[in-house]
């Protein structure tokens, strides 16, 4: 009854259709046999249709066995003649040899173990306490009704609450008992947590979004696509909440590879629609939709219908596994580093402070704490790889990313003005214009310093 016990709470239903399979198949099996042990498999499905009940039984028939041990010998003893005191203590000692074997044996154990095994061994013991044990099954329904009372929950939710709850404390078990791989029971946790993680706390926020303008040309995309290590970028309008689409990397190679002339075309035209999804979506139904249109990226919306940030089926799979990240992807360092005079690379999130004991300057910044933030509120957008700003007398270069979601990781600090050809920096439109500017006004610096030679 013990082994019983333990082993129904474990035995699945994927394992007994298994074991049907092998029994069909089984060439070396007669056929009185082969059905004999298919029915023994009706019976346990029958039994696990309500697992709680048949626990139940078990533990009633295993109670009931465990006093009527001590009361069968005092009744050997009464028969034989024997005084009171005898008959006690021979009860007493009795049971207590019988729970003694009950813990060096570890019944109950055995059939969590194999489950299986163990109900295709007792299935008829356990027919037996289920047929003489029916308030067991009213017991099981009367404690359900009761908890979902308390808890106001609906049979269905209830239902779905307790299964995730022992699912928790079965993976629990697991991992104390050392007998599965520590990653493994973390991810099957991660599992059983999707459904209570929401988008909002797994997507990246508009406020770190790379996107690009609908009038861009595939030339700019493709150099934008280079610079941050991302595959699918967001076009958009007039602002991030006006979304146009999504244009994906494969899609502005196929449309240039193999024509010249296409490099000029506005982006807009490989724009494709983008999966729209809420924010309060749970993630695992946010996975299951991804899988089933087949979309690697979706773009989060708020209550309001703005655009609140953007998710990729890999931001739902590293809820499961933890981080992801491919050859491309660097770690990002720790510390500075000084790579020539008055010029430090530095960790995207170094302090300000740090910033300003380094080069003996008073920033007097409110509103951003580290270097990233600098760089940020100077470009006025999210910096990429490439992007430089100067401020405060310093200039900022975002040199490397790290991560799967190429966050800048390192930027170099120098003083305005000096740059020795060391760092190469590809300018972005804005970039170029200043260059422009500035490779004009050479020029022009340069004939006045002519005219002033003629003259004299």
């Amino acid at each position: 009854m013990a082994s019983a016990e333990g082993a129904v709470a474990r035995v699945t239903r994927a394992s007994l259709n298994n074991l049907t399979l092998e029994l069909q198949t089984d060439s070396e099996l007669s056929q009185f046999n082969r059905m004999k042990k298919i029915d023994a498999i009706h019976r346990v499905q029958r039994y696990i249709v309500d697992r709680s009940a048949t626990a139940g039984s078990c533990a009633f028939f295993r109670i009931v066995c465990n006093v009527m041990d001590g009361v069968l010998v005092s009744s050997i003893v009464t028969l034989l003649g024997g005084p009171l005191w005898a008959e006690i203590l021979s009860g007493f000692l009795f049971a207590l040899v019988v729970g003694v074997l009950s813990v060096l044996l570890r019944p109950r154990m055995s059939g969590s173990f194999k489950p299986l095994d163990a109900m295709m061994r007792h299935h008829r013991i356990v027919g037996v306490a289920v047929a003489l044990t029916p308030f067991a099954r009213i017991g099981s329904d009367a404690v359900n009704k009761r908890v979902a009372r308390e808890a106001e929950l609906s049979d269905d939710e209830e239902l779905e609450k307790l299964q995730r709850e022992q699912g928790r404390a079965v993976i629990d078990r697991l991992a104390e008992s050392r007998e599965v791989d520590p990653e493994v029971s973390e991810m099957l946790r991660n599992v059983l947590t999707l459904s209570e993680t929401l988008t909002r706390e797994i997507m990246v926020p508009r406020t770190d979004m790379i996107c690009i303008e609908k009038g861009e040309t595939l030339s700019a995309m493709l150099k934008l696509c280079s610079r941050s290590g991302f595959s699918r970028v967001p076009v958009i309008g007039d602002s991030v909440d006006d979304l146009i689409g999504v244009a994906y990397l494969k899609d502005a190679v196929r449309a240039t590879a193999f024509n010249a002339q296409a490099i000029s075309r506005p982006v807009e035209s490989i724009v494709r629609d983008p999966l729209l999804v809420p924010e309060s979506k749970p993630v695992d139904d946010l996975f299951h939709q991804m899988q089933k249109q087949r979309q690697h990226v979706a773009i989060v919306v708020d209550e309001y219908g703005g655009i609140a940030g953007l998710v990729t089926i890999e931001d739902t799979l590293e809820q499961i596994v933890g981080e992801l990240e491919d050859e491309h992807d660097r770690t990002q360092h720790a510390e500075p580093v000084k790579v020539g005079d008055h010029k430090w690379k530095l960790p995207a999130r170094t302090p300000i402070a740090d910033l300003e004991e380094m080069f003996e300057i008073d920033m007097d910044e409110d509103d951003v704490d580290t270097v990233y933030g600098l760089l940020t509120k100077a470009l006025g957008r999210v910096p990429i790889v490439g992007a430089s700003a100067v401020t405060r007398g310093l200039k900022l270069t975002a040199v490397d990313s790290a991560g799967r979601r190429k966050k800048v990781s390192t930027i170099l600090v120098e003083p305005a003005g000096l740059n020795d050809g060391s760092i190469p920096i590809e300018p972005s439109g804005d970039d170029e214009e200043s260059d422009e500017r500035a490779h004009e006004s050479r020029k022009d610096g340069h004939k006045d310093k002519h005219k002033e030679n003629n003259d004299r």
